[in-house]
């Protein structure tokens, strides 16, 4: 049978998503716990790999299995084995037409940046920190240049291994909660670090280093050279992944702090 799984974890500390040998990853971690559930090998894919350091609220991931369990077993037995950092959150039986991956029409990230003078002692690790002033409304303008679906080359890494920088931006959102700087963006895929290279670029503008314009300047250039440095991973959520009926799953819960 095919079970599908709700995942939510603190990143920092693990090396990503990806299982590495002799390295402690998120999907590592999580075979090993699941495994003992099952008694058998389990192979996990997720919705969207993680790089180190990086939370998330809504991963989804997806594993075949022979082993007859009670779907709660799935969450109840896996958290008994995951240590305090990792937690499933439901559990479905899916068909095995569904994948994690490959069925996901969406994927929403939010980045959780602390704008104070002063860096965080107690969020160190689960937001961002920048000293400057950030003006949002300067942001939000620059954001508008990256709706739709066009070329993202200047925000990948020189890691990414997609073959096509195309992607489809549907929303962004960029909003202050006192000392907070929130941005959203929900798109149909994201190259790697495209995220957090967004953010870098927003960063120069925010902090007015740069002009809003210089966002359509960045896109234009098609070359990662022609944007800013990658924005700290320790503010970085993967918060919900969008799935077509019947595959409708539950929403995840923020963080409160977030």
């Amino acid at each position: 049978m095919r079970i599908a799984l709700g995942i939510e974890y603190n990143g920092y500390g693990f090396y990503g998503w990806q299982a590495q040998r002799e390295l402690s990853t998120i999907q590592g971690t999580l075979e090993e716990a699941l495994a003992k559930v099952a008694n058998e090998t389990i192979f996990l894919f997720c919705a969207g790999r993680t790089d180190a350091h990086v939370h998330a609220t809504g991963q989804v991931v997806h594993f075949d299995t022979h082993a007859k369990r009670h779907i709660d077993a799935w969450i109840w037995g896996t958290n008994a084995h995951l240590p305090s950092s990792i937690v499933v959150r439901w559990s479905r039986a899916v068909d095995y037409s569904f994948h994690a991956r490959f069925k996901a029409t969406a994927r929403r990230y939010r980045y959780v940046i602390f704008n104070h003078p002063i860096r965080p002692a107690i969020l160190a690790h689960r937001v961002s920190w920048h000293y400057y002033p950030l003006n949002v409304e300067r942001m939000r303008e620059a954001g508008k240049f990256l709706i739709g679906e066009q070329n993202f080359n200047s925000f990948r890494s020189s890691q990414c291994n997609s073959k096509s920088p195309m992607r489809n931006i549907t929303e962004f959102t960029v909003e202050r909660r006192g000392d907070y700087v929130i941005i959203e963006i929900e798109a149909n895929a994201f190259l790697h670090h495209m995220v957090r290279n967004i953010v870098g670029v927003l960063l120069k503008i925010g902090s007015g280093v740069k002009e809003p314009q210089w966002m359509r300047e960045v896109l234009d250039a098609k070359s990662r050279r022609a944007a800013a440095e990658t924005a700290p991973p320790g503010g970085l959520y993967l918060t919900h992944v969008r799935y077509p009926e019947p595959y409708i799953f539950p929403l995840a819960e923020p963080p409160f702090l977030i």
